[in-house]
């Protein structure tokens, strides 16, 4: 099993969401986080006075996979995330050891 982390702009949550529903995803997690990479931020201009803006505004999507469908969950999510310019976010994967259901106690690809 794996974990995939993708952070990405919160705008395209809704057309990432659906890719990942077309390759067979079950469920995952969602979380509004705040960071910055190489850009650092950025500035705004308010009523004339200039803001710097250290923290921006991402969506963090989580779901836990069989490895058999890893290749098609990063190209979907690649796919429907990639704008070209800077800020278009990560793509983390990492081995899971176990997944538990608390409900049933049922373990592995199971609890999924």
């Amino acid at each position: 099993m794996k974990k995939v982390e993708a952070i990405i702009r919160p705008h395209l949550l809704d057309a990432v969401r659906n890719a990942l529903h077309e390759v067979h995803v079950a469920g995952m997690t969602i979380s509004e986080v705040q960071g910055y990479g190489r850009q650092k931020g950025h500035t705004e201009t308010y009523r004339g006075t200039e803001y710097q803006i250290e923290f921006i505004p991402k969506t963090k999507i989580e779901v836990i996979i069989p490895e058999d469908i890893e290749d098609a969950v990063v190209q979907a999510i690649m796919k429907t995330a990639q704008t070209g310019k800077f800020g278009d976010g990560k793509i983390f994967v990492t081995q899971m050891d176990d997944v538990i259901r608390i409900r049933t106690g049922e373990r592995g690809e199971a609890a999924l």
